[in-house]
């Protein structure tokens, strides 16, 4: 063999060193994407919850802070809220509902009365002397008849809890109402449709406005009262800006109560992992419902104790007086179960069960 024949070059192991490095490259592109799939799995979901009260409320602090701090626990902190309180992602309180459905949050807690008319099978709840008994009560018969009656009233959304809250009472800013006849010639707020044709059927005017919006409108004398339960009044300092409360007896049916809404984007759900579905499931539906309406209930006295304690007047209605309210607003129930009739439905088999789901609950608590 020649010297040169000795020293000849050898194609073949530039090819080998081409393929390790080839083997490598690809080994260390697997390595990062599992490692970059792996960190973008810890991320923790962002839900995006707004309402339309302020932080102070019974709603913010005590219901949906607690349940967000309850969802991230259970799912390891993979599951995170940021609350947005006072409508601060902006638009309107009526908008809330469209804005879960939309995606602008990810979940809202909102009253669907605020667009009149368009859950008009939930409103059953909604019509005067229907509530009897609790908020906590009222709120498993409610998460119960929707569940029976009123699921596609919600398809565009995922209801997470549907609650009422403690009876509804008048607040009044210059002279109080003790009679059906104090009635005539005021103007009154109301939440809700039911409400509003409650209170012209006492021969007041109803004004249609968010509860946020009614001590600016009582200050400047654009309403003369607004009804709103008791829990409602600290959160918005309602008994700084009235002297004069009216307020059914507890042993007589609520004046009125309005049905609300925790509900959650559907594509947000669906987007969830199964676990973290569970965890959204867990903490959803009947008790939750209860429990929101419990937490009205411990409220109320609260707000009552600051009225008294301003030195506001109260006075209670009593049932003979309230007996004549009750006449005055039971065409609203010939109406309401006429438009369930046109819409194809039974109204007065609707009317039945719910008040017998009211009567069962109460009856329970």
């Amino acid at each position: 063999m020649s010297v040169r024949e000795s020293h000849a070059p050898t194609p073949a192991l530039p090819r080998r060193r081409g393929r390790v490095g080839a083997w490598l490259l690809a080994t260390v592109l697997v390595l990062a994407t599992a490692a970059a799939s792996s960190v973008a799995a810890q991320q923790p979901i962002i839900l995006k919850v707004a309402h339309f009260l302020p932080a102070t409320s019974t709603t913010h602090a005590k219901l949906l802070l607690p349940w967000c701090e309850k969802i991230e626990r259970e799912s390891k902190q993979r599951l995170k809220c940021q609350l947005y309180p006072s409508m601060q992602l902006g638009g309107t309180p009526p908008q809330l509902y469209d804005q879960a459905r939309d995606g602008v949050a990810d979940i809202v807690w909102t009253l669907p009365g605020y667009t009149a008319g368009r859950f008009p099978i939930m409103e059953v709840f909604e019509l005067p002397f229907m509530m009897t008994g609790s908020a906590q009560a009222t709120s498993r018969a409610a998460w119960e008849f929707y569940s029976r009656h009123a699921v596609d009233e919600f398809s565009a959304v995922k209801p997470l809890a549907i609650h009422v809250h403690d009876p509804g009472q008048l607040h009044l800013r210059d002279k109080p109402v003790r009679t059906l006849a104090d009635f005539k010639g005021m103007k009154l707020r109301a939440p809700t449709r039911q409400t509003n044709r409650m209170l012209a059927a006492f021969g007041a005017t109803p004004v249609s406005m968010p509860v946020p919006a009614v001590p600016d409108a009582l200050s400047k004398g654009v309403i003369d009262g607004a009804v709103v339960p008791w829990e409602v009044v600290p959160a918005i300092k309602l008994h700084e800006v009235v002297r004069f409360h009216s307020e059914t007896d507890p042993a007589t049916p609520a004046l009125y109560t309005a049905v609300f809404l925790l509900a959650m984007n559907k594509a947000t759900y669906d987007k969830l992992p199964a676990d973290l579905q569970r965890v959204i499931d867990a903490n959803s539906g009947a008790e939750l419902s209860a429990h929101a309406g419990a937490l009205w209930d411990a409220a109320a006295p609260v707000g009552r104790k600051q009225a008294l304690d301003r030195g506001n007047a109260i006075n209670v209605v009593p049932a003979t007086e309230l007996s004549s309210w009750e006449r005055a607003a039971r065409p609203l129930y010939a109406d309401w179960i006429a438009d369930m009739n046109k819409r194809g439905l039974d109204g007065n088999a609707l009317l039945g069960d719910a008040r017998a789901a009211i009567a069962k609950h109460s009856a329970k608590k």
